[in-house]
């Protein structure tokens, strides 16, 4: 197994990273109106009083450290949702412990990674014959100061595997117990592609919405269509 420490560490640097998300899923409104910590104690203690499904929302909060929210960014919500609310099945550098932000060198690389586990999910669905699901498009400034570079590693190492996520579960495991703050990695769905695997919210400096896109489910995922700018 690869360890953190044979990946060199990248230097600082700002790059920007895109991401889809399913517009089912809205922003959350608490992160984004508060510029610190003490704020946002404050007001979710206040709403918690009136707003039943606040939790919900909000996430498993202990699941991150306050220090580690980006308070007063744009779009904190977008940076923060991943950690608050983990996929229980896992994603490729985590076993569904804990959260993961990934992004994509372009918006052509997030949407050939998000149409394959797509593609994986819907197929196993019986009696699903159409539908048509919207994405929110998101593009993220990042500092990737720090992240491990998995981009020296050959593309047919083990932590590639299309769909064996053994060995990038064990980096990404190893990585957060180190305290790393990310990994940049080959996309394995477009080849010569980047993506960036974020074990902490606290390395964005911003996130907006830039488009939205349609997927439309006919048997398998047969289009993808760009709806509007923003």
């Amino acid at each position: 197994m690869v360890t953190p420490d044979e990946l060199p560490a990248l230097p600082p640097g700002r790059v920007r990273g895109h991401r889809l998300v399913n517009s089912k899923f809205p922003p959350i409104g608490l992160f984004d109106d508060v510029a610190d910590a003490a704020e946002f104690e404050a007001l979710f203690a206040l709403q918690a009083l009136t707003h039943p499904r606040l939790q919900t929302e909000a996430g498993n909060l202990a699941l991150l450290p306050r220090n580690e929210i980006p308070f007063g960014i744009r779009g904190c919500s977008y940076a923060v949702a991943p950690f608050t609310h983990v996929n229980p099945d896992g994603s490729r550098f985590s076993d569904g412990n804990f959260g993961v932000l990934y992004l994509a060198d372009a918006l052509e690389t997030a949407i050939a990674e998000v149409r394959h586990h797509q593609q994986a999910y819907w197929q196993r669905v019986e009696g699903l014959h159409f539908e048509r699901f919207v994405f929110r498009g998101l593009v993220a400034d990042i500092d990737e100061a720090g992240c491990r570079d998995g981009l020296c590693l050959p593309a047919g190492h083990a932590i590639y595997h299309p769909s064996d996520y053994g060995a990038s579960r064990a980096l990404g495991h190893a990585l957060r117990a180190a305290g790393e703050p990310g990994l940049r990695y080959r996309s394995v769905r477009r080849q010569a592609a980047t993506c960036w695997a974020l074990l902490t919210p606290s390395r964005v400096s911003g996130i907006v919405q830039a488009c939205h896109l349609e997927m439309i489910w006919n048997g398998s995922l047969t289009e993808v269509n760009q709806l509007s700018a923003r």
